[in-house]
């Protein structure tokens, strides 16, 4: 008669090899999916990018630089570095804007980040960034007597 202990260890890896052989083929499946996807990806890929090669060859040409006019143009716009412009030259958002030429009420908004100034305002703010308080309150008295 067989020992109970070594039938019973036996059953049990038998079971244990079962369950997990059974988690198991679920990643397996999983894993040659993905790299059936991957391969896919590659080969597609490989196709687009032989595609640029010809398109490039036919085309000859590449794409005009960007002239240095234009990047000197490109002005950045910060809602809170507008706002310290302002606080800095010691004026109200009435008076600012007063200088730009807009109502008070856009340069709330644009403060904000409620909206976003225009190419041609952004060149007169670009324009108020280099001047002190003396001279920001004299184009301001200046604007108001008009």
């Amino acid at each position: 008669m067989p020992n109970i202990a070594i039938v019973l260890k036996g059953e049990i890896a038998r079971i244990a090899r079962k369950e997990v052989r059974a988690e198991t083929q679920e990643f397996r499946k999983a894993s040659a999916q993905y790299r059936a996807h991957i391969a896919a990806l590659r080969r597609r890929i490989e196709g687009l990018e032989r595609q640029l090669k010809k398109v490039g060859k036919v085309g000859g040409r590449a794409a005009p630089a960007a002239s240095e006019e234009d990047e000197a143009t490109a002005l950045r716009f910060s809602a809170t570095r507008l706002a310290a412009q302002r606080k800095k030259l010691g004026l109200s958002a009435a008076d600012f804007a007063t200088l730009l030429g807009v109502s008070g009420q856009s340069v709330y908004k644009w403060e904000h980040g409620e909206a976003r100034p225009r190419a041609r305002q952004l060149e007169a703010i670009a324009a108020l960034r280099g001047i002190g308080k003396r001279e920001a309150a004299a184009r301001l008295a200046k604007a108001q007597e008009r």
